[in-house]
C-alpha cells in the first residue's frame, strides 16, 4: 500500500507538470540579445549637410572656367576676413568646393566630435593633402547643429602623365575624423513619455509576439506588471515601471535574449552572381535539367589574288565558320527538406552561379520553392 502511494504521487506531479510545460515554446537556435534586432522609434540620428572649400591642394582644385562658383566662394571667404581681391585675379588651382555631410547621433552632446565626410562638388582630381576650411553643417529645419573643420584623409590617389593615368580608389571623397564639433545637441526624446516603442529591424509578427512574451515575463518577476504589449509586427510598445529610470529599464531588456524565427528568403543579385538562400528555405521534390546552347562565329581575313596579267584587282575578303555545341542534359531530383540537402543537391549538378540562379528563378515559377525570391 505504501508502495501504491508512491507511485500515484509520481504520476499526478507528472501530469500537473505537463501542463505547466506545454504552454512554453520550445525553441533551438542561436540567440541575439533585444538590442541587436530592434530601434528605438524616437532616437535616431539627424543627416547634416554643408557647403565648404578644401585648401592646400597641390594644384588638384578646380579650375576657375569649369567650376565658377569656387572662385565666387573664395572671394566671398576673403571679404568675410577682410580681404578685398578682384574676381579675375583668383585662381583656383589649390583649392575644392566640397559637399560636407554627416550624421549627429541622437545621444551627442553640445561640444563633441563626430566623423565628416567631403565630396568634391566641382572638377577638382584630387583632394589628398588637403585643409577643410570652418564650414557650418545645417539640418533640414535650417538650423546649425555643428561646424568642420581640419585636414581631409583621402584613401585613393590619381597620378596624370602626358599619354596614362593612374587612378586607386576615389581621390575626390575624403573624411575627417572627428572633424566637426557639436554645437546643438537633439532634444531628448526617451525621457519625455512613460511610453516607448522599441521597432524591430526585421518586421516579423512571432518575433514581435516572441519579444514581448519575454519582456512580460522579466517585468512580472521584477515589477510585478506586464511592461510590454505588440502593435504590429515592427513594433513593441513598453511601459517604464515607476520606480526606476528609462536608461536602466531599456538596459535591462535591451540584454534579454530572444531565438529570432528567420523568414524563408532567397536573395539573388545577377550582377555579380551573389546567392544567399535562409535556412528555413524549402523546396518540395523537383526533377531539374540544365543546359546551354553555345554558338560561336569566327571570321578569319583573307585576299582575293588576280590571275597574272589580267586585268583585275586585289580584294580583301573572310571566311566565316560556324560552330555550335550543346552539351547532353541530364536530370536531377531537387527535394530540400534543410538547406544542407538543398545546397547539397545543387552543388551535384556542378552549374555555375548563373545557372543556379536561372534553376531557383523556374523553381520558383513552377511553385515548389517555398519562400519569397528577391532579385537585385
Amino acid at each position: 500500500m505504501k508502495w501504491l502511494c508512491v507511485v500515484v504521487g509520481l504520476v499526478a506531479a507528472v501530469f500537473s507538470f505537463a501542463p505547466a510545460m506545454a504552454g512554453k515554446m520550445v525553441q533551438s537556435g542561436p540567440t541575439v540579445r533585444i538590442k541587436d534586432i530592434t530601434t528605438i522609434s524616437s532616437v535616431r540620428d539627424l543627416q547634416l549637410v554643408g557647403y565648404g572649400l578644401v585648401i592646400g591642394l597641390n594644384g588638384t582644385g578646380d579650375s576657375a572656367r569649369s567650376s565658377p562658383f569656387t572662385t565666387q566662394s573664395i572671394k566671398s571667404m576673403l571679404d568675410r576676413l577682410g580681404v578685398n581681391v578682384p574676381a579675375g585675379a583668383l585662381q583656383a588651382k589649390n583649392v575644392a568646393a566640397v559637399v560636407v555631410t554627416a550624421n549627429l547621433p541622437s545621444n551627442a552632446a553640445v561640444g563633441s566630435r563626430i566623423d565628416v565626410t567631403t565630396s568634391s562638388l566641382g572638377d577638382a582630381k584630387s583632394l589628398e593633402g588637403g585643409m577643410l576650411v570652418m564650414t557650418p553643417l545645417t539640418a533640414n529645419d535650417g538650423q546649425v547643429y555643428s561646424v568642420a573643420q581640419g585636414p581631409v584623409s583621402v584613401g585613393g590617389f590619381a597620378a596624370e602623365g602626358e599619354s596614362e593615368t593612374l587612378t586607386n580608389g576615389v581621390p575626390t571623397t575624403g573624411r575627417i575624423p572627428n572633424g566637426a564639433n557639436v554645437e546643438r545637441a537633439l532634444p531628448d526624446q526617451i525621457n519625455r513619455s512613460d511610453f516607448i516603442a522599441l521597432e524591430l529591424n526585421n518586421p516579423d509578427f512571432s518575433l514581435s509576439v516572441q519579444i514581448t512574451d519575454l519582456i512580460n515575463q522579466h517585468s512580472k518577476k521584477r515589477y510585478n506588471f506586464a511592461a510590454a504589449r505588440e502593435k504590429d509586427a515592427r513594433t513593441v510598445l513598453l511601459k517604464k515601471p515607476g520606480n526606476i529610470s528609462v536608461t536602466r529599464f531599456l538596459a535591462e531588456i535591451g540584454g534579454l535574449s530572444v531565438v529570432p524565427d528567420d523568414p524563408a528568403v532567397v536573395v539573388i543579385d545577377e550582377r555579380t552572381g551573389t546567392i544567399v538562400i535562409g535556412q528555413s528555405v524549402r523546396i518540395s521534390t523537383v526533377a531539374v535539367t540544365h543546359g546551354s546552347l553555345t554558338v560561336r562565329v569566327t571570321e578569319t581575313p583573307a585576299v582575293s589574288q588576280p590571275e597574272p596579267f589580267s586585268d583585275g584587282r586585289t580584294v580583301k575578303t573572310s571566311e566565316t565558320s560556324i560552330f555550335d555545341e550543346q552539351p547532353p542534359g541530364q536530370m536531377e531530383i531537387l527535394g530540400g527538406a534543410n538547406l544542407q540537402s538543398l545546397v547539397q543537391g545543387l552543388n551535384q549538378m556542378g552549374l555555375k552561379p548563373k545557372g543556379i540562379i536561372a534553376i531557383l528563378q523556374a523553381i520558383k515559377s513552377a511553385g515548389a520553392l517555398h519562400s519569397e525570391l528577391i532579385i537585385q
